[in-house]
Order: structure tokens, then sequence, then C-alpha cells
């Protein structure tokens, strides 16, 4: 590993390859709206399929349409709610430190 390498790992953490420092404001929203996004369309797909399992195992009548209403439009608010602040403190830092 080399000197810069080292240096920059130091001064900012990773998550999964991408690097914590630096975001301007639009990549902050964009980052925060995607990972809000993922997570409606990513609970609702989970909810969906055990909905299904459930009216096929107990034969029960539940329309799929409450897995938007119930479980991914709270949970990709939820998400929302978190990852604006936190990207907004990261856009912040990042023009603090310019």
């Amino acid at each position: 590993m080399t000197v810069s390498a080292q240096s920059e790992r130091r001064q900012g953490g990773t998550v999964l390859g991408f690097p914590l420092k630096g975001f301007g404001l639009f990549t902050s929203l964009l980052l925060a709206f995607a990972s809000a996004f993922f997570t409606f369309f990513a609970t609702t797909a989970v909810a969906i399929f055990a909905l299904l399992a459930w009216n096929l195992i107990g034969h029960h009548k539940v329309s799929y349409a409450d897995t938007y209403l119930y479980v991914g439009f709270p949970a990709g608010v939820l998400v929302l709610l978190v990852a604006l602040p936190v990207f907004g403190v990261l856009w912040l830092r990042a023009k603090a430190r310019a």
C-alpha cells in the first residue's frame, strides 16, 4: 500500500469501497434518495413474497396493495429520514474542510 493510499484511508472511511468524504450537495441528496428508493422497493418485494406465501399456505385473501402502504412506504420514509441527516453531515464536513 502506498503512502498516499494510507493517508487517504486515515482521513476518511469507506463503505463498500466508496469514500465517505468530499460529497457535494447534489451527491449527498442523490445518495439519500437512492437509498430510500432502494429500501422501498426491496422491502416491498420481500413483503409481497411473504404475503404470497401467507395467502397460499393459509388460504387467506389479503390484498397485495397493502405491502406498499404498510411496509414499503414506511420503510422508505424511515430510511430517508435517517439518510438525509447522515449525508447532510457528510456534506457539511466536506464544506468545512474546504
